[in-house]
């Protein structure tokens, strides 16, 4: 399979560089004509070469011979740095890219709030280090909404050893005031395998081949050998890393407990630590070595130490506690709890093997944070190209603009942010006039649940809910027998605008450049996806696979039976360094990718925008629910 599938994209290369690929504009979404209608459209002299007026020939050269998308991510990523979401740093880049729009000539550009998400957190200060026996410095860092100290903590730290209820009674009354490590040892293995890959052709291969997703929701459906990643639900690569399985879903730390306790036993301790007055919760990152430190939210403990529910967080997954109604780090109701951070593995490790030798260890650590209140509220920020005849409708891309702490966001999902923001540069000064109006939204929100996104689409155009009315159910009933599915008792309540979307676009799998689309189980985009990609067959990206991809934006679209999608990207060390972790940093990006992705947005997004026909759309049913007007 390899010889042919080099030949076809060699084929396709030549076909380009003779000139032959210009911009369509079907007259129907599902099979497009070999002609088009805009005034834009390529046209040819009389030796048959494309004249600068072809569309997709005005965006490559833009994209890739007069890029902006570095220096956005510099300034996003190394000027204003990490983007918590309730933070200041969060609202100045809500601020700075709004204005970024409005240089470009961009309309409509603004903050819409969402919520009230909560507190939000800054760091002022911190420091770590063993103190006695020795001097120790250590590779450490907070985790986000810790509470922190009015003066330098110096305590004794305890290893708190328990693999159950019982082992921890020997530790009562032994940790008010204390530093308690609460995670195990963790073996540190050699690494044989490069840190950072590519795909492959016998990856992309996989994944054009796979099977169609069941139900066509977000989430399932990878080729066996692929990585889901971080997130529990569809971060992809060609090899990728191991799961950050020291982190939740929502990102909260889930301390493992020691000597594999596992997640139950963790919480456990948590809560056993806290209840015993612990001044500093200390956990082993979970993931990385050689100094790279995975780290995300602190934990609520649980009140119940006798218990292991280990359902945290936002919509029963992450911030700490169980169930939706709990609570969570972020929330301005938070209970008390005390302060937690993470320690490279190598440090922890050292720390644990002193004690158990029979050293008695100190440490002295400086925690300064500051919690925002003033504002519940969160931003997403929101801009728009006006279109023309078809101005009514809209095209949507986007990534979302929140980060983690430890870094500086530029992976995830800064890479992202900046891409789009480049695709929405390259078609104005490309001066391009759309049909539709193409309008791109950056989130916040998102590490905690995709919730700007959620609100946004909720607010805009439309949410699920049970069918509660008994005649509606029974009318429903009546109409399909397989109505007593459960799922099929989802109503979906349009917004105003569901009707008006044509697509949405998402980045948010790390740096890597596009090597294609997940299809998200809508077949119906194939052929026009694949007339987008001809183009770019030269840059790599020529993938269409069926599967699902969730844990990204697209999802709170797809979830409301709206076209959405993700890019398919390499995986380079996203899921092995960067993702979530101190090294999200803008070194770690790799420049001509960053080009290349912007580019085929950009692309993908005018295409959309001058289709006679919306984009395709699943039926409703697939993704849970129905149409009830």
């Amino acid at each position: 399979m390899k010889p042919l599938y080099t030949l076809k994209r060699s084929l396709a290369a030549a076909v380009f560089a003779l000139g032959t690929f210009a911009l369509t504009s079907p007259a129907s979404a599902q099979t497009p004509p070999a002609s088009t209608n805009t005034t834009d459209s390529a046209s040819s002299d009389s030796s048959g070469e494309k004249t600068s007026k072809d569309p997709v020939a005005l965006i490559r050269e833009e994209g890739l011979n007069h890029s902006q998308a570095t220096e956005i991510l510099s300034y996003l990523s190394d000027v204003i740095g990490a983007r918590l979401t309730g933070s200041p740093n969060l609202i100045r880049a809500n601020e700075w890219t709004r204005d970024k729009f409005k240089s470009w000539g961009m309309i409509n550009s603004h903050l819409e709030a969402w919520g009230p998400f909560g507190r939000g957190w800054s760091l002022k200060r911190f420091s770590a280090e063993v103190v006695e026996p020795q001097d120790i410095p250590l590779k450490a860092y907070p985790n986000a909404w810790s509470p922190g100290f009015d003066k330098p903590l110096n305590a004794n730290v305890v290893y708190l050893d328990a693999t159950n209820a019982e082992g921890l009674e020997q530790y009562k009354g032994k940790l008010k005031g204390a530093v308690v490590l609460v995670s195990p040892i963790r073996d540190v293995k050699e690494r044989f395998d490069p840190l950072a890959v590519r795909l492959n052709e016998t990856n992309l291969l996989e994944l054009a081949n796979a099977a169609p997703p069941s139900g066509g929701r977000g989430g399932g459906d990878l080729p066996a050998g692929f990585n889901r990643g971080a997130r529990g639900g569809g971060r992809r690569g060609g090899r990728g890393g191991p799961s950050m399985n020291s982190t939740n879903a929502s990102g909260t730390n889930t301390f493992a407990g020691p000597r594999g306790g596992g997640r139950g036993g963790g919480q456990r301790n948590l809560g056993f630590a806290a209840k015993e007055g612990a001044s500093l919760i200390v956990s082993a990152s979970g993931q990385g070595d050689s100094g790279t430190i995975f780290v995300m939210s602190a934990s609520i403990p649980p009140t119940d130490t006798e218990r292991t529910n280990t359902g945290t967080g936002l919509f029963g997954r992450g911030g700490g506690g169980g169930g939706a109604n709990t609570p969570r780090v972020y929330s301005t109701n938070a209970p008390a709890y005390p302060a937690q951070i993470t320690v490279a593995v190598e440090d922890y490790n050292r720390m644990v093997r002193m004690i158990q030798a029979g050293e008695k260890l100190k440490m002295a650590v400086d925690l300064r944070v500051q919690f925002h209140t003033k504002d519940p509220m969160a931003y997403n920020t929101i801009a728009e190209i006006p279109g023309t005849d078809l101005k009514n409708e809209i095209v949507m891309l986007g990534g979302h603009m929140d980060s983690w702490q430890s870094g500086t966001g530029a992976t995830d999902n800064g890479a992202g942010v900046a891409a789009t923001m480049e695709a929405v540069r390259i078609l104005q000064a490309c001066k391009l006039k759309p049909r539709r109006t193409i309008r791109i939204a950056l989130w916040s929100g998102e590490e905690e649940g995709l919730l700007g996104s959620k609100a946004y689409v909720t607010s805009h155009f439309g949410y699920m809910t049970n069918i509660t009315n008994s005649s509606k159910i029974a009318e429903s009933d009546s109409s399909d027998s397989s109505s007593t599915n459960s799922r099929s008792r989802r109503q979906l309540v349009p917004g105003p605008e569901y009707d008006k979307l044509s697509a949405y676009f998402n980045l948010d799998n790390g740096a890597g450049k596009i090597r294609g689309v997940y299809m998200q189980g809508n077949e119906a985009v194939r052929p026009l996806f694949r007339k987008w990609l001809e183009p770019f067959a030269d840059l790599e990206a020529e993938t269409l696979t069926p599967s699902n991809t969730g844990s990204t934006d697209h999802i709170s679209f797809d979830a409301v039976g709206l076209p959405a999608f993700e890019f398919l990207q390499d995986p380079l060390d996203y899921s092995t360094r960067t993702h979530h972790s101190n090294e999200d940093v803008f070194d770690r990006i790799q420049p001509d990718d960053l080009k290349q992705a912007a580019t085929i947005i950009a692309a993908f997004v005018y295409n959309a925008a001058m289709l006679d026909e919306q984009l395709p759309r699943k039926p409703l049913e697939t993704t849970g629910g129905r149409r009830f007007d």
